[in-house]
C-alpha cells in the first residue's frame, strides 16, 4: 500500500517573479516527463501484445520483444518516479512530523528536500559513471547495454531539477539552516572515520541510522532507502559507488515486473470508465437494505476490485470514494467505515493479481501462479470473517436506504457481467497457459479501455491520455521503490546479513521449532510492514526469511502468503502504517479518529493470520489441486 506525502515547505509570502519563473519551468518539465512516461507505458503495452500475437498467430516470436519491453520498463520506472516526485506523491511517514512545531516541521521538511536532492544527484552521477563502463557492450539481441542505463540518468536529472525547484520554494531560513545542519552531520561522521576509525560505526550501522533518521523526518521511503545504501557504500569504501546505479537498474530489469504497470492501468481504467461505480451499485442492490449493508458492500467491493487492479492504492481509492460518502449520507460513522476499508485492503493482499504477490514471487523465486492460487482461500476466509464481524457489530444499527441512481437492475447486471470480463481474462488467460501474467495484464488493459470507450461511452481520448499519465506516475512510484529496495537488499547481502539473521532466528526458535520461528517472523513482518511499506519489506525480508522457513519445513507458498498478510497488517496499523494514512485521506477522516475502530478489525485480521499460519492446508489445498505443488 502507498500514501501520498506532501513533503514541502510552503512560503507564507506571495511568490516573487523568480519563483514564478521557476514554477513555470518546472511545470513545463513535469508535463514533458509525464508525456515520456505515458508514451513509454503505451509503447510497452504494444510491444507485449505484439509479442503474443506474433507467437500464436504468425508462429514467429519477436526475439527482441523481451529486451525492448524491459528497457522500456526501466525508462518508465525512472521517468514515472520523477513525475511522482514533481507531484509530491512519493510515500513517506508523516506521523512524527505532525507532532513538531511549525518552525520545527519547516526545518525538518527542508532537510528532507535536501536529502532528496542529494540522492537524485547521486543517482544521476553514478548512473552516468556506470554508463561509461558499459560503452560498447551489447545485449544478447544486439541492443546497446546503455539503453538500460540512460533512463536512470534522465530520470535522476529530472528528479534533481524537481527537488531543486521544491527547495527554491522553501523559505530561506529553514532551507539554509537545514543545509548547514546536514553539512555538519556529514563532516562529523567523516571526522569520526578519520580520527577515531576504531570507534567509528560500521557501514551497516550507518545505513540503519541514515534510514531511521530519514524515515522519522518524513523523507519518502524510496529516497530513504537509496540514502541508506549510498551511506553504506561510501563508508565501506571497498565497493565502487557506481554499483548503486547498477543495482537500482537490476532491481527492475525483469519482464515479470511489467505486470505491475499493466495491472495498475487496468484498475485505473476500471475507475475512469465507470465500471467501478456500476459494480458497487450492483453490489448494493444485491445486499439490499439491512444492518451493516454498507460494510458488507465495502468488503465485497474490495474483493472484486483487488481481483482486477492489484494496486491497493487504486482499490482503496475506487471503493472509498464511493462508500465513505454513502456512509456519511446514511449518518453512519465514517471513521468506522475507513477502518473497515483498511481491514478489507489487508484481506485483499492475497487476492490475485496483487502487486505484492508479484514482487514476492519475483524476488524470492516463487511461482507467481502458485502464489495466486494459494491466496484465494485465505482471502475468502478473511472476507467471511470481516463480513461476520460487520454483521455482529452492526446488528442494532439502522439499515442504510438504497439511493436511486436512474439505472435499472437489468442494466447493472449487464454492466457487471461485462466488467467481470476483466477477471475472466486475467484468471482464464493465465491458467490456460496462453500467456504469462504480464501478457494477460496487457490484454486486460485493452479490454477495460475498449469497454469504457465503446460500451459505456465514458472514455474519451482526453480521458485515455490522462489515464496513461496517472498510471505511468503511480507505476513509476512503485517501481522506483522496488529499485531502491534492491540497492539495500544488495548491500545487506554483501554484509552477510541474511546469514546472520538466519542464525538469530534459528537460535530464537531453538526448543520451540518451526512454529516459534513462524510467530517471530510474523511479528517482524508486522513491524517492518508498518515501518517500510509493503514492497520494500517483502523485497528485503522475503529472500532472507524464505530459505530459513524451508529449513523448518514450511512450504514457500504457505509461508509467502503468511508474510504478505503479516506485512499487510503492519501496513494498516496505527500510528505508522502508510496504508491507514491512505485510507484516512480517501475517507477524509483524521487518523486519530480511526485508531479505536481499526483496533477491532486488526485483531480480527491477526486472528485470521494465526489460523492461516497454523493450518497450512487452507493455503496449500488449492495450489496442490491445481498442480503447483507436486
Amino acid at each position: 500500500m502507498l500514501v501520498e506525502t506532501d513533503a514541502r515547505v510552503v512560503a507564507t509570502t506571495p511568490a516573487s517573479p523568480a519563483v514564478q519563473f521557476v514554477q513555470t519551468g518546472l511545470l513545463a518539465l513535469r508535463r514533458l516527463v509525464e508525456a515520456i512516461a505515458a508514451l513509454t507505458l503505451f509503447a510497452d503495452l504494444v510491444v507485449v501484445c505484439l509479442s503474443v500475437i506474433y507467437r500464436y498467430v504468425f508462429h514467429d516470436p519477436l526475439q527482441w520483444g523481451d529486451e525492448v519491453a524491459r528497457g522500456l520498463l526501466v525508462l518508465l520506472a525512472f521517468t514515472g518516479g520523477a513525475a511522482a516526485l514533481a507531484e509530491r506523491r512519493h510515500v513517506g511517514i508523516q506521523a512524527l512530523l505532525s507532532r513538531l512545531s511549525p518552525d520545527g516541521r519547516a526545518l525538518v521538511e527542508a532537510a528532507g528536500l535536501w536529502v532528496i536532492f542529494a540522492v537524485a544527484l547521486a543517482l544521476t552521477w553514478y548512473a552516468w559513471d556506470y554508463s561509461r563502463t558499459a560503452l560498447g557492450q551489447i545485449t544478447p539481441y544486439g541492443l546497446p547495454q546503455n539503453l538500460f542505463i540512460y533512463p536512470m540518468v534522465l530520470g535522476g536529472a529530472a528528479m534533481s531539477l524537481f527537488a531543486a525547484g521544491h527547495l527554491f520554494e522553501c523559505p530561506n531560513r529553514p532551507r539554509a539552516l537545514a543545509l548547514a545542519g546536514l553539512i555538519l552531520l556529514v563532516a562529523g561522521l567523516l571526522a569520526w572515520e578519520v580520527y577515531l576509525p576504531d570507534f567509528a560505526p560500521s557501514p551497516l550501522a550507518v545505513l540503519l541510522i541514515a534510514f531511521a533518521l530519514c524515515l522519522a523526518g518524513g523523507v519518502p521511503i524510496a529516497f530513504a532507502l537509496c540514502l541508506g545504501a549510498l551511506a553504506f557504500l561510501a563508508t565501506d569504501g571497498t565497493i565502487p559507488l557506481a554499483v548503486f546505479a547498477q543495482q537500482a537498474a537490476a532491481g527492475i530489469d525483469n519482464f515479470v515486473l511489467l505486470a505491475i504497470p499493466f495491472f495498475v492501468l487496468t484498475g485505473l481504467a476500471m475507475e475512469v470508465n465507470g465500471m467501478s461505480v456500476r459494480l458497487i451499485e450492483l453490489l448494493r442492490r444485491m445486499v439490499g437494505e439491512r444492518p451493516g449493508g454498507l460494510g458488507i458492500v465495502t468488503v465485497l467491493s474490495m474483493v472484486l476490485f483487488s481481483g482486477i487492479s492489484g494496486s491497493k492504492l487504486a482499490d482503496v481509492t475506487a471503493v472509498g470514494t464511493v462508500m465513505i460518502p454513502a456512509m456519511r449520507r446514511s449518518n453512519q460513522d465514517p471513521a468506522d467505515g475507513v477502518a473497515l476499508l483498511a481491514a478489507s485492503a489487508i484481506m485483499a493482499e492475497t487476492i490475485p493479481p496483487c502487486i505484492n504477490m508479484i514482487i514476492l514471487g519475483y524476488v524470492a523465486n516463487i511461482s507467481i501462479g502458485g502464489l495466486f492460487a494459494a491466496g484465494l482461500v485465505p482471502a475468502a476466509f478473511m472476507a467471511a470473517a470481516l463480513i461476520g464481524g460487520v454483521l455482529v457489530m452492526s446488528s442494532k444499527a439502522k439499515p442504510a436506504p438504497l439511493e436511486p441512481t436512474g439505472r435499472t437492475l437489468r442494466q447493472l447486471v449487464w454492466s457487471g457481467i461485462v466488467s467481470l470480463g476483466v477477471i475472466v481474462i486475467i484468471f482464464g488467460g493465465y491458467r490456460s497457459g496462453f500467456a504469462t501474467a504480464t501478457e494477460v495484464a496487457a490484454f486486460a488493459v485493452f479490454y477495460a479501455i475498449a469497454v469504457g470507450a465503446l460500451m459505456f461511452r465514458e472514455l474519451t481520448l482526453a480521458k485515455i491520455a490522462h489515464l496513461f499519465v496517472g498510471a505511468a506516475t503511480l507505476s513509476g512510484m512503485i517501481l522506483f521503490v522496488v529499485a531502491a529496495s534492491q540497492t539495500v537488499a544488495f548491500v545487506l547481502t554483501i554484509d552477510q546479513v541474511p546469514q546472520g539473521l538466519a542464525h538469530v532466528l534459528i537460535a530464537l526458535s531453538h526448543g520451540g521449532g518451526g512454529w516459534v520461528f513462524m510467530l517471530v517472523t510474523i511479528a517482524l513482518l508486522i513491524v517492518m510492514g508498518a515501518a517500510l511499506e509493503g514492497a520494500p519489506a517483502l523485497i528485503i525480508f522475503g529472500p532472507l526469511l524464505l530459505p530459513v522457513a524451508q529449513k523448518f519445513g514450511f512450504d514457500p507458498l504457505h509461508y509467502g502468503i503468511v508474510l504478505i498478510v503479516a506485512m499487510g497488517i503492519g501496513l494498516f496499523a496505527p500510528p505508522l502504517g502508510l496504508g491507514l494514512y491512505t485510507s484516512c485521506a480517501v475517507g477524509g477522516v483524521p487518523i486519530e479518529q480511526t485508531a479505536r475502530p481499526i483496533a477491532k478489525y486488526l485483531l480480527l485480521m491477526l486472528a485470521c493470520l494465526l489460523v492461516l499460519a497454523f493450518v497450512p492446508d487452507m493455503t496449500l489445498a488449492l495450489p496442490r489441486a491445481m498442480g503447483f505443488i507436486k
